[in-house]
């Protein structure tokens, strides 16, 4: 296995394979604090995940969000969030992902549930399932858009999420979906989300949210911070588009402007 897009997308899949395997078992839980905490499931499944980058790229580096980071710094490092929506899984709603991502490269989003691989060679985004790839393309036409609620908010009082969703414009315009899993941003590249707005710092470089930009990008969405700059390591927030008209209207909520 030479090719960095296949070893993402064999990585995100050994990944999907042992958190589904264990979906619906009684899980030891690990505290974070702060009422956060991972399964044995993400542990597993981020061992799995890293089996399958140690053997093909032995060399390169790898930042997990269970194991930390290892390796030497080569100038290539993998980002990899091996159960994105651990509540989720812990209380058996089957809204979760495995993100794998090679930093300013190729990146893959599986949904262990349905067999779907969601990737990118960085410069063209798929749908690969079945050993078939399918060209992404956003769509605003769902006028659903996904609204992260976790907490913290770094943002607020400048920026909360709930005074996004009970915006008169918001509501007349989108229907919220709340479903605590960057999965979402796998969707909004796919057309099946007009889009996807978080609170938070440094996305860009997180790995919960590396692959889902990834895809965003190269499908052409419009992703930017909650402020409509860049992404960078000090932006604040997310907000991924299906296209521009979105991400205007959007942004310009979260700024409170008319």
């Amino acid at each position: 296995m030479t090719d960095d897009l296949d070893i993402a997308t064999a990585a995100a899949l050994a990944g999907a394979d042992v958190v589904r395997a264990g979906y619906g078992k009684e899980l030891a839980r690990i505290d974070k604090g702060a009422g956060d905490f991972a399964t044995a499931a993400d542990v597993a499944a981020e061992r799995a995940v890293l089996d399958v980058i140690r053997a093909a790229r032995p060399q390169d580096a790898v930042l997990g969000e269970e194991g930390g980071r290892q390796g030497t710094d080569t100038g290539r490092l993998w980002l990899v969030d091996p159960l994105c929506g651990t509540l989720n899984y812990a209380v058996g709603t089957l809204l979760v992902a495995v993100n794998v991502a090679l930093r300013d490269g190729p990146a893959a989003v599986a949904d262990p549930f349905t067999g779907e691989v969601f990737r990118t060679d960085g410069e063209t985004a798929w749908l690969h399932r079945d050993g078939t790839d399918t060209p992404l393309r956003p769509s605003a036409a769902t006028t659903l858009v996904d609204v992260n609620l976790d907490p913290p908010f770094p943002s607020a009082p400048v920026f909360r999420a709930t005074d996004l969703l009970a915006h008169p414009v918001f509501v007349a315009r989108f229907r919220p979906r709340v479903v605590s899993t960057t999965l979402a941003l796998a969707w909004v590249a796919a057309g099946r989300r007009a889009a996807y707005v978080t609170d938070g710092t440094g996305l860009s470089g997180s790995v919960h949210f590396a692959a889902g930009i990834a895809l965003c990008r190269a499908a052409g969405c419009k992703v930017t911070g909650i402020d409509g700059e860049p992404l960078g390591p000090d932006t604040r927030g997310l907000v991924a588009a299906a296209d521009a008209e979105t991400h205007s209207l959007l942004t310009k909520l979260i700024r409170n402007e008319p």
